[in-house]
């Protein structure tokens, strides 16, 4: 209904302002539904804590309706906010958040451009999310990925005072969280607000969800405060969601850590049923797992039974009558709670330029972005001898003397299919968009439309028989660590879609990657796959003889 003027009130999914003039632009709500809420004694109040048309497809069925909002939009948010003037006589603190599985990230070098002499910003942590989704290569390798974050950093231009931290985390599984928690609590205290930054697909909004049932956010607030809207298509978030965060004072620390110590001495064998049962469920999710535990719990007052009895009584002849529905009241903050308050602010993704997302549906998405531990999958190749990972990328094998180790680090869900040279252009042109390729899907008419494959030749020369020399990043589709002998030069041919970027990441996320395998298959090029055990954080190993 384009006559009904915007609302002034924001989805508690996304942040997009509610209306119901335009379809196709954010913060949709159908016209019948924005009246029925807006309509009441409140007016446009009614629509607090209502969330729009896309995010509640998101939620409820995991579709996604595309919004007319362009990449400038949302870095204009951005900017907007981190350029207003400095609340409580302190810029913000960023937290900005970036895949690990897909460094080098695209937006971070965009960040000394946020952190310019005319914006007040008092510092920058960085966390490096998902690294429950990689498995360990061989001890120490968390390590070694912390170091690769701080080197992304420093290539990107971010040291010195401006720099404070670089921390490892899940947002889903929880690892790591307890102790950012514990990092911004000790050093940040309750001295500004907290913006989390990112690319799109970051996991800004499930960190965001997970903060929010957290000792960091005021003990209300998990009540108060919708959860954001979590999903895996680019940019589900379109404008600023925020939660107010708990001063930590002396005594709340104090209790925190007596918390955290108690926990510290549980097995699994001490979990009730139900926790067991979910910290199960986020094992088979990731290979790194912790509890977040929130110890300031609000006191639910005890519900009161309200009833009329005359409204229940009827006589024989009558029929019996409906019970109006009493209006809920909405649980606000108090004016004493939020007037001195510091703020943490979910804010847009940033939209990744170059990437192969940005080139597929939303069933498509799903495919290619890993949500479960990545099972590492290992083939030896001789040359002449192509891998395809899905029609999303190719690597060829053109010259070498002996066989090579081709590591696949990408979704579960996306097939790899070996073929030799001769046969890879027929095979690609058979099977794109078909089933053995899978994504992308919907066949001819669909390939008609997605771009061809570029080449791009690559040398490289290898270090030893369990070691990779470098990982070919084929966009954000998922990379290929490759392992060869000692001195042995290798002469490869990458592939990707038209507009997308190859990297030739070097050294390697993981280079004993090859070495997370089974036994050889016979006759096949191909390796049993091995996953290796979950490690949970926070709970005391139990000995076993």
């Amino acid at each position: 209904d384009p006559s009904v003027p915007p609302s002034g009130v924001s989805c508690s999914g996304c942040g997009a302002e509610l209306q119901c003039r335009d379809g196709a632009a954010p913060g949709f709500v159908p016209a019948a539904k924005y009246r029925s809420l807006s309509e009441g004694p409140g007016g446009a109040a009614g629509l607090r804590g209502a969330v729009c048309q896309r995010c509640w497809q998101l939620d409820r069925y995991g579709r996604a309706l595309r919004v007319q909002l362009p990449p400038e939009q949302h870095r204009q948010v951005v900017s907007a906010a981190l350029r207003g003037p400095p609340r409580h006589g302190r810029g913000p603190l960023l937290l900005y958040l970036l895949d690990v599985t897909d460094l080098p990230d695209p937006v971070l070098p965009q960040l000394p451009g946020l952190l310019s002499p005319d914006v007040p910003v008092a510092g920058l942590l960085v966390v490096a999310n998902k690294v429950d989704l990689l498995p360990a290569d061989r001890p120490g390798h968390l390590g070694r990925l912390r170091r690769r974050v701080e080197e992304a950093c420093a290539q990107a231009g971010l040291r010195g005072t401006q720099l404070v931290d670089v921390r490892l985390l899940s947002a889903k599984t929880g690892f790591g969280v307890e102790g950012l928690v514990s990092r911004l609590q000790h050093s940040w205290k309750c001295a500004g607000d907290v913006y989390l930054l990112g690319a799109t697909n970051s996991g800004k909004s499930t960190l965001f969800n997970t903060l929010l049932r957290s000792d960091y956010c005021k003990s209300r607030a998990f009540d108060i405060v919708k959860r954001a809207t979590v999903s895996s298509w680019p940019g589900t978030t379109l404008n600023l969601l925020k939660f107010p965060i708990i001063n930590p004072t002396c005594d709340r620390i104090f209790r925190r850590q007596e918390r955290l110590k108690e926990e510290a001495t549980k097995t699994e064998d001490d979990l009730s049923s139900e926790e067991k049962k979910y910290l199960n469920q986020l094992k088979k999710q990731g290979y790194l797992v912790g509890a977040v535990g929130r110890t300031f719990q609000r006191q639910r007052a005890s519900t009161e039974i309200d009833f009329d009895p005359d409204m229940l009584s009827y006589s024989v002849d009558e029929e019996p009558r409906q019970v109006p529905k009493k209006h809920e009241e909405r649980e606000e903050f108090s004016h004493n709670e939020v007037k001195d308050a510091r703020w943490c602010f979910d804010t847009p993704g940033i939209i990744k330029e170059n990437c192969v997302l940005n080139l597929l549906t939303e069933k498509e998405v799903k495919l290619v972005l890993p949500t479960y531990a990545i099972v590492p999958r290992t083939y030896i190749l001789r040359p002449g001898m192509v891998l395809f990972l899905a029609a999303l990328g190719r690597i060829d094998y053109l010259q070498g003397e002996k066989p090579a180790w081709f590591s696949v680090v990408a979704s579960n869900t996306l097939p790899v299919h070996i073929s030799s040279l001769n046969n890879a252009d027929a095979t690609y042109e058979k099977h794109a968009g078909q089933e053995l390729l899978k994504v992308p899907m919907g066949g001819e008419e669909r390939m008609k439309e997605f771009p061809p494959l570029v080449p791009q030749d690559i040398t490289l020369k290898g270090i030893s028989t369990t070691e990779a020399v470098a990982d070919i990043k084929l966009s954000s589709a998922g990379w290929v660590a490759v392992t060869a002998h000692a001195g042995e030069e290798l002469l490869l041919r990458a592939y990707s879609p038209q507009g997308t970027a190859v990297v030739v990441r070097e050294p390697p996320l993981l280079p004993y990657i090859s070495t997370v395998r089974g036994a050889r298959i016979p006759g096949t090029v191909a390796y049993r796959t091995k996953k290796p055990p979950s490690l949970v954080e926070n709970l005391k190993t139990t000995q076993t003889r």
